[in-house]
């Protein structure tokens, strides 16, 4: 991995202000490559994001160009092989840099969640030697940029009842269907699309963007991920050659172990946004005079920011016992779950008093708090709903399974 380091704007005009909150020292059981990563991946946001975000934010735009340096400093597939492109990197190392990014937007998270956890973890895991080297060295440079097909019109917390569907013919899949709430469609060069076969088998294709009858366009209006690329994906008699299902995988088993990976990387960039809402918050109160002296003086808010500093001092020790978990390759789906639902609870909580600490100051762009607060609201409800979180949690501890 090529690195530079420092730190992200806490607000605009005090870029060198982060002082990211460490109460339990947490950074003693890290490693030097754990802490470089970091550092490289925090230079980067705040060198490459934090001067452009809210703008892209403000017009609902996509930053495109973060793509290829996104590749550069080999964010994209960090956890693949090295003979593949990728970072060969640990599970904490990932988790890190989804922190880090997150800090600085959730929709720049989700870009990087997408291709690494939902597009080049599949091709890595069920696809063929020749696909993996066709499309991985292209998607961690970030010449290429994919999305992932699970979520239908008609279906998103029951993806088993999916509808998109392929027949077989002679020397291709006959492929027809759509897909919604797809981050990347727009704009990606790929699509790993889950759906089912004659047999009502699901399975999963790679299509690629030309293909005829293949189309995609933005979802309008957003007041979240207002910086990310979100939209639908349509398939009308797409014609997708056979060489391009993927052959290990085999019903939404796999796809499901794809969630996994980015409801890892999820839990951890939830905690990234909640670190910032609490920084900006805690020097604000120390800077804002009222009454003669500064708010953080006052007991409400001293109360708001021990509070914040203890749920995010909880969040980071669930995703640091995660971390160790998915290395060991212990880390279960219950587990994850368990610290997506939290950590992004905690984030939509710390930002939510963040913006009170701010009053008026919380909501303007000058700010991130409001625009953290906004893209919270996305990420509790997709890769799982917050009560879908829970119900698997439930299923875990009961043996019952209420959502079915």
């Amino acid at each position: 991995m090529q690195v530079q380091t420092s730190s992200p704007a806490s607000t605009r005009g005090k870029a060198d202000l982060f002082d990211a909150p460490d109460f339990y020292c947490l950074d003693d059981l890290l490693t030097a490559e754990h802490k470089l990563v970091r550092s490289a991946v925090r230079d980067f946001v705040k060198r490459e994001m934090t001067p452009i975000v809210e703008d892209y934010a403000q017009r609902c735009e996509f930053p495109r160009q973060l793509v290829a340096k996104f590749g550069q400093i080999g964010v994209f597939g960090a956890t693949i092989p090295t003979e593949y492109g990728g970072g060969g990197l640990d599970q904490i190392s990932y988790g890190l840099m989804t922190q880090e990014i997150e800090r600085g937007d959730s929709g720049m998270r989700s870009c990087v969640s997408v291709q690494s956890s939902l597009v080049m973890y599949p091709i890595w895991a069920f696809g063929s030697e020749e696909q993996k080297q066709k499309y991985l060295p292209g998607l961690a440079k970030g010449t290429l940029l994919g999305c992932f097909g699970l979520t239908e019109p008609n279906h998103g917390s029951d993806p088993g009842s999916l509808e998109t569907n392929f027949i077989e013919r002679s020397d291709y899949y006959l492929l027809n269907g759509s897909k919604l709430w797809i981050t990347n469609a727009p704009i990606a060069d790929i699509a790993i699309v889950w759906a089912r076969n004659e047999q009502g088998k699901v399975r999963a294709l790679i299509l690629e963007r030309g293909m005829e009858g293949l189309t995609a366009s933005e979802i309008p209006n957003k007041w979240s991920l207002r910086a990310s690329s979100t939209g639908q994906l349509h398939f009308q008699d797409v014609r997708v050659p056979k060489e391009n299902l993927l052959p290990e995988a085999y019903g939404l088993k796999s796809a499901l172990k794809c969630l996994d990976q980015a409801r890892y990387g999820i839990a951890w960039g939830a905690l990234g946004a909640a670190m910032e809402c609490y920084e900006v918050a805690r020097r604000y109160a120390l800077e804002r005079i009222q009454f003669r002296k500064p708010i953080a003086s006052f007991q409400l808010i001293q109360k708001k920011l021990a509070e914040m500093l203890t749920d995010i001092t909880q969040a980071q020790l669930l995703c640091w016992r995660l971390g160790m978990l998915k290395n060991e390759d212990k880390a279960t789906t219950a587990q994850i779950s368990m610290a997506k639902r939290n950590n992004v609870e905690v984030a939509q909580r710390v930002a939510r008093e963040a913006r009170q600490i701010l009053g008026g100051m919380g909501i303007v762009g000058d700010y991130p708090i409001m625009r953290h607060l906004m893209n919270l609201e996305s990420v509790s409800t997709y890769e799982g709903t917050h009560d879908i979180h829970l119900l698997i949690l439930g299923n875990e501890i009961t043996g019952i399974p209420a959502y079915k």
